[in-house]
């Protein structure tokens, strides 16, 4: 049974089973760029997972729903219809209105899941609260997606006749290339935030002691809005080239990406977002070799046994420290 695989070239086949498939030089090159391909889009995730669990210290399971709503949102508006909001809009302005909703929705989440009980139940709330309500936000997102276009997948055009680069025989997806030089872009922009401005200095404080940055005269109300918005920001821009990288869009799109992207931020290293990027390709790499040489059906199989191999022997993930509330970005 053949299994297309949607990467970088959409016409590239593997067969499922054992040892059913015996990569030649080529193939294995063409193989090793599909896995840092998707490694980039996965690296945009964990990026945003790890500033919300560097920042806040907290698990933000909203992300997926984030990364969904930006994909699903630009190919509602990019679509002539007849679904809901179908209104033939340009497909760059339909993914600036999704990365301008899944900002507005982060936005919403930290008011809901961070502020507001932060207020209300003080420490009470680290770190179950935060948790169980950004998982509430990503079920009602989900479902609301679902109930206004439907959980089939839905095709995602783009206007272009060929999004991939050829050359040798080796196909490159030109989405997933933007992702992975956006990915490394933005995390070079953040670090020289965090490093050298005063905002980034506030997040830092926050990062090591929100009590203490407090007294010492951080507004944490107006600082910790940013993370959100930046987490918000990441997501979206994922969402949106896998959609266009895959040709496809879902209400649950966001679900096995999420899955994939925290095993990658816990492989770089928690609290690192230089280690994030590392650990999405990491994953990407791993995953796809493991499906082109054993098929899909075990694909998470080689992951995860490397995340818990890593693990074991450095519990701090490659690029983490020893103790996560310290010395994080």
């Amino acid at each position: 049974m053949l299994r297309a695989f949607p990467s970088a070239g959409r016409n590239v086949f593997w067969h499922h089973g054992f040892n059913s498939f015996e990569l030649n030089p080529l193939q294995l090159i063409q193989q090793i760029i599909n896995g840092l391909m998707l490694g980039g889009v996965l690296a945009f995730v964990a990026v945003a997972f790890t500033l919300t669990i560097g920042m806040l210290n907290f698990l933000n399971f909203t992300i997926p729903a984030l990364f969904m709503l930006a994909g699903m949102v630009t190919w509602a508006l990019s679509t002539a219809g007849p679904h809901w909001l179908g209104l033939g809009v340009h497909w760059a302005w339909a993914a600036l209105a999704g990365v301008c909703v899944a900002v507005l929705a982060s936005l919403l989440i930290e008011r809901f899941t961070y502020r507001y009980m932060k207020a209300r139940f003080g420490d009470a709330t680290e770190h179950a609260l935060p948790l169980v309500s950004s998982l509430g936000f990503l079920i009602v997102f989900e479902h609301l997606a679902m109930t206004l276009w439907g959980g089939d997948p839905q095709r995602f055009e783009l206007p272009f006749k060929d999004t991939n680069l050829q050359w040798g025989g080796l196909i490159v997806g030109v989405p997933h290339l933007i992702s992975l030089c956006l990915a490394i872009a933005l995390v070079a922009v953040l670090h020289q935030l965090l490093a050298r401005t005063r905002i980034g200095r506030a997040l830092r404080a926050i990062a090591e002691n929100p009590d203490a940055s407090t007294l010492m005269g951080v507004e944490v109300q107006h600082i910790v809005p940013l993370v959100f918005v930046i987490a918000g920001m990441l997501s979206a821009l994922a969402g949106i080239l896998y959609a266009a990288s895959y040709g496809t869009v879902t209400p649950f799109m966001g679900d096995a990406v999420a899955t994939d992207a925290i095993a990658g931020m816990v492989l770089g290293g928690l609290g690192n977002i230089w280690g994030a990027i590392a650990g999405g390709l990491l994953v990407g790499l791993v995953k796809v070799l493991a499906i082109s040489v054993f098929g899909a059906e075990i694909e998470k199989i080689p992951v995860w046994g490397l995340l818990l191999a890593i693990l074991i022997v450095r519990p701090a993930g490659l690029f983490g420290h020893t103790h996560i509330g310290k010395g994080k970005f």
